[in-house]
């Protein structure tokens, strides 16, 4: 029998065994925008296995290391970045997708690619990028995550891009749900590849974009109390985090307040992993969906939080808001960021024979096409790589980048 710790809502474990009819079928999936030669297949994998380890094995996923989750190119070495952060989010994806019977090899490839697009110095970058590109269609990193993977990421000699399979691309196109008005770059991918934006996505995708949304609102007060912008008192204000913390005192009487802090953040990401898994078997069992095509015609997402955890989570966002992100300190260090992305967006612009080569020998002549490719340039630029350009092309290190 199987026996867990009371958490006020029921988790139906029957359903951990075996693929759901619900889940996407590696063996029917809608294919790849470029044909695939299968005699260079390296082993037996499934269409999802191999869109793993494509991802896996970019260029793109590796500059993940030195692009800033919370702190802009930290000096300490135990704070998360975005590789790390992704990480994390394919673990605590692959446990709920377990649990719900779906595909496990595609919901981490959606939670280990989620944030391939995001630039340097995350949301001050993509300030930066959408204020310079606000003539040539903007800047919106879940769009550029697709045009990174269907075109600028292009280890092969038969085609652009990772040539991933729809259902992957579909995932990560919907991170934030149906999309109605497309951006620039998403129109013109869908239009050569259609992903169906109007409908939900699969319940691997839907499990992908919560386990982000768990993974950062706990891993970030991890980060933020080991930098010293968040305290323990503060933290207790919340009333779901006191119950918590109560719990371990209780459980764990005379521990070191270090330790307790980290079963505070574990425990908390249980506590939501938890409440998705039942929520989510909930939908399912009341929607009466039957097959991934149910799931896409839902008209609502099927895997979140609670109406109750759903508050409890708005709450903590907006602390972390109020306490972290917007910060006076974190708030000065992404305008020097913003500067720097700004400054080098206006020197390429202006000059492109700064640009490298490589770049330089690509770069179209007319507009739009003239300012995305430069931007497609400095969004793939790491926290480290953007600093060392600024100081070569303005003769110093950018100040005040580092608050860690």
């Amino acid at each position: 029998m199987h026996r867990r710790q009371s958490t006020g809502f029921s988790v139906d474990l029957s359903m951990i065994e075996g693929r759901a009819p619900f889940a996407s079928d590696p063996a029917r999936t809608r294919g790849r925008e470029f044909g695939l030669d299968d005699k260079a297949s390296r082993g037996p994998r499934s269409a999802f296995q191999r869109d793993r380890d494509r991802i896996i094995h970019s260029i793109a996923f590796r500059r993940l290391r030195h692009k800033t989750q919370v702190f802009i190119a930290p000096d300490g070495d135990h704070y998360r970045v975005r590789l790390t952060h992704s990480l994390e989010v394919a673990q605590i994806g692959r446990v709920i997708a377990r649990a719900l019977g779906l595909d496990e090899d595609l919901t981490e490839a959606l939670c280990l690619a989620h944030d391939i697009g995001h630039p340097p110095f995350g949301h001050a970058g993509e300030d930066a990028l959408e204020e310079a590109m606000a003539g040539a269609g903007g800047f919106d990193h879940n769009a550029n995550t697709l045009r990174v993977l269907m075109r600028l990421e292009s280890p092969y000699c038969g085609h652009e891009g990772l040539n991933l399979s729809w259902e992957t691309l579909e995932g990560l196109a919907k991170h934030n749900g149906p999309i109605l008005k497309p951006t620039w770059a998403l129109e013109e991918l869908d239009a050569g590849f259609p992903l169906d934006l109007r409908t939900f996505a699969s319940l691997e995708a839907q499990v992908a974009a919560i386990s982000d949304d768990i993974a950062y609102d706990n891993h970030d007060i991890d980060d933020g109390l080991r930098a010293g912008f968040l305290c323990l008192d503060q933290l207790l204000e919340l009333p779901s985090v006191a119950d918590q913390w109560r719990g371990i005192e209780r459980r764990f009487p005379g521990a070191q307040q270090d330790r307790m802090l980290r079963e505070l953040v574990r425990g908390q990401i249980g506590h939501m992993v938890n409440d998705v898994i039942a929520t989510a078997q909930a939908n399912i069992r009341d929607a009466g969906v039957a097959s991934v095509e149910d799931v896409r015609s839902a008209g609502r997402p099927l895997a979140g939080f609670s109406a109750a955890m759903a508050e409890e989570e708005r709450a903590l966002k907006q602390f972390m808001y109020q306490r972290l992100y917007l910060h006076e300190e974190q708030c000065q260090t992404a305008d020097r960021a913003r500067n720097v992305i700004a400054s080098l967006f206006r020197a390429y612009a202006n000059d492109p024979a700064l640009l490298p080569e490589s770049w330089r020998s690509s770069l179209p002549a007319e507009e739009p096409a003239r300012t995305r490719h430069i931007a497609d340039f400095i969004s793939g630029m790491t926290d480290r790589y953007a600093i060392d350009s600024y100081a070569k092309l303005f003769g110093q290190a950018p100040e005040g980048l580092r608050n860690v």
